[in-house]
């Protein structure tokens, strides 16, 4: 019956142990998203106003 226990509270570890990992994956990806985010929209600001004055000349230039 002794072992049993062991065995029990050797799975609980592990399950718990393997949960928690699961969270902070979760939390790792989220800021990696979050990451990509403000990098996109920061070269998106920066490359703006060219696109934007590409696009008016292209307007402009228009029959």
């Amino acid at each position: 019956m002794k072992e049993v226990n062991v065995m029990k509270n050797t799975l609980r570890k592990l399950y718990v142990g393997l949960k928690s990992r699961k969270g902070q994956s979760l939390v790792e990806y989220a800021l990696i998203l979050a990451l990509i985010a403000v990098v996109a929209v920061l070269v998106l600001r920066g490359l703006g106003a060219h696109i934007n004055n590409t696009l008016s000349t292209v307007n402009a230039n228009l029959p």
